[in-house]
Parts: C-alpha cells; structure tokens; sequence
C-alpha cells in the first residue's frame, strides 16, 4: 500500500470528526502539502479551482474542487492498465464521445465512497437513458480490495449496474493525476473534462450539471 495514500486517507477520517463548518481556506492550509492550491495540479488538470470546502478521502462533509468550471481542451484521459471489466466490455474514451461521462474513482471498503454510491447509482437510473456514462473506476487501497469477487459483491449490495473496470496498477488513477476517494470528474459530450468534485456532498450541484450537459 503506498504510504502517501494512506496517510491521506487517515488524514481525512481524523478530520471527518469536526469536518461541519470547516472552511475552504482551512482545509487547504491543512492539506496543501499535497495538494498545492486544491487542484487538480497533474498534468490533467481540470480548469481553475472555483470555490470552496475542500478535503482528502474519508471526511465526511462536502468538499468540492473546480466544482464547476469552464469547458477546457483537457481531454478525457484515456483507461489504461485496466485488468477486468465489469458490467461491460473494455471501453476507450473515443468509443464513449456523444456522451456525458463520470468518472468516479472509488474504492469499495471507503466509507466516504460508500455514501456517495446512492447518488451515483440514482444518477445512472435517472439519466442513462438520456446520455449519461459513469464510469466506477475501482482502485484499491488495501489489498482485499483488489479482489474481483470482493468488487463483484459490493457492486451487487450497492446496486451497481453501470461499467466498473479494475485499475489495480493504478495506471488510470495516475492518468488522471488523482490523489482522492472519492473523486468525480464530468466530461462533456466531446469529450472534453469540464468539471470535478472530491470528497462527498455538492450532489445537488454535481447533478445540476449533469443535466445542462444533457441539455
């Protein structure tokens, strides 16, 4: 397990005990040591930090990162080191055009991660049918979670019915530049990253703009 990520994990369920009415300066104050100004700062970034609260895996309030910017020329990030797909055949990003893609990057045994996935399967019952693709890139921490039948399970208990792939290797979480569960990202129909959310909450935000990119 790599040490930075659990420790960012840690971090986040000792500041999930007083997460409520922590602001976004305070948070970033805590956290820049790694993540410089609260965004997305890998060679994927995804647009200007906008506003706001701001946290790593395992806290339990809102925290949101570039929680709505402007379309860019960011690309999304083709899948890469994927061993098994579940619930659908492999998939490329070109394949995925003439949707609205979320990314979803999770783990099954993150607590934070489990309380986002009734938002996220609603999501996909609610706007499948007009266009919405979710992605669960599932990406372990710990090593029972690298475990397809262990996935395949939480999948069934949490009604999962849209794509999962395994990313084991971490090869798509490093594509993207990610550091969080969970983290969203939200690609317009041309493939173009245009949004992202780290952490839980902002659901009524994350789900305003799924719709406008419906249209």
């Amino acid at each position: 397990m790599n040490v930075g990520l659990l420790r960012r994990r840690r971090f986040l369920t000792y500041l999930g005990l007083g997460a409520l009415g922590i602001g976004s300066t305070a948070c970033a104050a805590q956290v820049g040591s790694t993540s410089p100004s609260i965004a997305i700062t890998s060679k994927t970034s995804v647009g200007s930090t906008s506003t706001a609260d701001t946290t790593k895996p395992n806290s339990s309030e809102v925290n949101t990162v570039d929680e709505k910017s402007k379309a860019s020329s960011q690309k999304l990030p083709e899948f890469q080191g994927i061993s098994q797909w579940l619930n659908s055949n492999p998939l490329t990003t070109q394949e995925l055009k003439g949707n609205v893609v979320l990314i979803q990057f999770w783990t099954f045994s993150c607590i934070n991660c489990q309380r986002t996935l009734p938002y996220v399967t609603k999501w996909h019952d609610r706007y499948a049918s007009k266009g919405l693709k979710i992605i669960g890139v599932h990406t372990p921490e710990f090593a029972f979670e690298r475990d397809a039948n262990n996935i395949k399970d939480a999948m069934q208990k949490h009604g999962i019915l849209y794509p999962v792939p395994i990313d084991n290797e971490f090869k798509t979480w490093k594509a993207y530049g990610n550091e969080y569960w969970p983290h969203l990202y939200l690609a317009d129909r041309q493939g173009n990253l245009v949004y992202d959310h780290i952490g839980e909450g902002a659901y009524d935000r994350t789900e305003q703009t799924i719709k406008q990119l419906l249209g």
